[in-house]
């Protein structure tokens, strides 16, 4: 909880407490149905997260390009 805490995440539980007694956190149950739906792919930033990275491959395209023409390059060289 402090480091979420000191980067300004909120955790949303509203059963989360410290406990001075144990000197742990105590928390609510889960929802283990949000929990398998969102790790199923169904989050709320699922969408974005599955843009980002599909724009990252494109845009990354060029340097596997070049990765490989590079290696290919390399390749005859050598052969030769």
């Amino acid at each position: 909880m402090p480091q979420a805490e000191a980067i300004g995440i909120k955790i949303p539980d509203n059963k989360l407490k410290w406990n001075e007694k144990t000197r742990h956190y105590e928390w609510g149950e889960i929802n283990w149905d949000e929990f398998y739906a969102v790790i199923g792919g169904n989050g709320p930033c699922n969408r974005l997260r599955m843009k980002q990275r599909t724009d990252a491959h494109k845009n990354g395209q060029w340097v596997r390009e070049a990765a490989n023409a590079f290696a290919e390059k390399r390749k005859k060289s050598k052969a030769a």
